[in-house]
């Protein structure tokens, strides 16, 4: 890999954050794979969450290239957390806030300052659509990453219990949002 400049430095300025499309998922679960090897997601899962809310998921990518990250994000009811890996038929009838339930990034494309852009425009859209919150379930001790992106913990009661199968540390965490 060529730095400085060269062609590598340059397609990665080039990269942007783009609607995830059905041709995305072999290599957004690929990315899932590498960055959760211990949260393991299948295909399958993905492709129900793009099928669920296809305006909540989004991929980084060149201009016709492949996939470097992605974000996937649908609403849900406030102080749960859904299964890992499971199928979701349809958004719960009491959703009342954004869920952002993944968000991971290559390798190759870490460190570059690319999930400030998508957790804020997550957070934008979400507020200006009405919904009051966004959160998530941080995992391998990444609550300080999404203290930084405005997430705080918290721990409403039964929460404990519903995170047992994201891993010891995992932490349930709110970003309010502004309307």
């Amino acid at each position: 890999m060529e730095f400085h400049g060269g062609p590598a430095e340059h397609a990665l300025s080039r990269l942007s954050w783009r609607p995830m499309t059905a041709a995305d998922l072999d290599t957004v679960a690929a990315i899932a794979a590498v960055g959760f090897p211990d949260h393991f997601e299948g295909r399958d899962c993905f492709e129900n969450r793009l099928t669920l809310n296809p305006s909540g998921c989004f991929v980084l990518a060149g201009e016709g290239g492949s996939p470097r990250g992605y974000l996937v994000a649908y609403p849900w009811t406030a102080n749960a957390a859904p299964a890992l890996n499971t199928l979701i038929e349809t958004i719960p009838d009491d959703a009342s806030v954004m869920y952002l339930h993944d968000l991971a990034l290559a390798p190759a494309v870490r460190g570059g300052g690319w999930s400030r852009p998508i957790v804020e425009r997550l957070a934008q859209e979400a507020g200006a659509a009405g919904w009051p919150a966004l959160t998530l379930v941080a995992v391998n001790d990444a609550a300080p990453f999404w203290e930084r992106h405005g997430f705080e913990g918290v721990d409403p009661p039964g929460m404990a219990d519903k995170l047992a199968g994201y891993g010891a540390g995992a932490r349930y965490m709110v970003r309010r949002l502004k309307a």
